[in-house]
């Protein structure tokens, strides 16, 4: 009788070790989208980073929205998403923890405006159009009260972020807010158009994260560990203007564009290194710290009726993998 208690449970541990052993086995699937600090793994995909790191990775490339609702179905065990949304998709979808800083918008977000129009002021009375409840309707608001200026003071026509170009050019709005390539693209669109207010107008107000299911973080923190290395062996990379022709053909050829049509997207996206990423993990308010700036939002969303609580932002944030990589 004790040899087949015994026998049962050495059955059951290698039975769970062999689960264990097939679940690190899989690939860490990351959802990946149109954005110069995402683009960027790229580079790490192309040179066979991961491989090299001892990591299996896929990426999936996604239209940024599908991107969240890929993660929200868990078709994927992360995402590249906005600290403000990821927010928005824990509330209303699935919750996640960002474990890298990728960059901060430090300009591509805009709001672009009919020719006439120079600036947020003289939006007051017409429409914007801007795909409620993400980026874009957050850097809206912003731009809103940083002018003086209250919500209703335009009407939001909700529009596909990937359509904001044509609907600006149709007449059908006065104003449009969307993030590269898609303002850049409303800016070609319509001659005479400008940008009345973006990112850069309120840095640190958009960072961009590497968002992972809280799960796979904890069975997997290791690998997720090898894929956080990898990232800064690309910041540091691109560090090195000698890499930079190079750098701008992988990207380019990504979303389809030539070099030198990418190149302007890098100066509205700062991408951080280990140093700055560290200062940005600093648990502060104001938009110098990802925590502030996502308390910041995460006040907005409530107060705009997003979604109807606060939430637990510590929840939502784990710099441990960048601080190990600085011991």
């Amino acid at each position: 009788m004790k040899f087949l208690t015994h026998f049962k449970k050495t059955i059951t541990a290698l039975t769970f070790l062999a689960t264990a052993t097939l679940i690190n086995a899989k690939p860490l699937k990351i959802a990946y989208s149109d954005w110069p600090g995402w683009v960027a793994w790229e580079i790490a995909i192309k040179k066979g980073w991961f491989k090299e790191e001892g990591v299996e990775v896929e990426f999936l490339w996604f239209d940024y929205v599908a991107s969240m609702d890929a993660y929200a179905a868990g078709k994927v065990d992360a995402v590249c998403m906005t600290n403000g949304d990821a927010l928005v998709t824990g509330a209303t979808g699935k919750p996640s923890v960002g474990i890298i800083i990728n960059d901060y918008s430090n300009g591509n977000d805009m709001i672009v405006a009919a020719p006439g129009i120079k600036s947020m002021k003289e939006l007051k009375g017409k429409s914007v159009g801007v795909e409620e409840g993400f980026v874009c309707h957050l850097l809206l608001l912003k731009a809103l009260e940083d002018n003086g200026m209250k919500a209703d003071d335009v009407k939001i026509v909700n529009t596909p972020t990937d359509k904001t170009a044509e609907v600006l050019k149709s007449g059908a709005v006065q104003a449009i807010g969307a993030w590269q390539p898609n303002s850049g693209n409303a800016l070609k669109a319509v001659d005479g158009s400008t940008a009345v207010y973006t990112s850069a107008d309120a840095p640190g107000i958009i960072y961009d994260l590497l968002s992972v299911d809280a799960q796979s973080l904890a069975t997997r923190k290791a690998d997720w560990a090898k894929v956080v290395k990898v990232w800064y062996r690309v910041v540091d990379y691109l560090e090195n203007e000698d890499n930079i022709d190079e750098a701008l053909k992988i990207l380019a050829a990504r979303v389809d564009v030539s070099p030198e049509e990418y190149e302007p997207f890098f100066k509205g996206t700062k991408i951080l290194t280990l140093d700055e990423a560290l200062m940005k993990w600093k648990k502060t308010d104001g938009l110098e710290s990802v925590y502030g700036s996502t308390k910041f939002v995460d006040g907005f969303n409530v107060k705009f009726e997003v979604y109807e609580k606060p939430l637990a932002i510590k929840n939502y944030l784990d710099p441990s993998l960048t601080e190990a990589l600085k011991k």
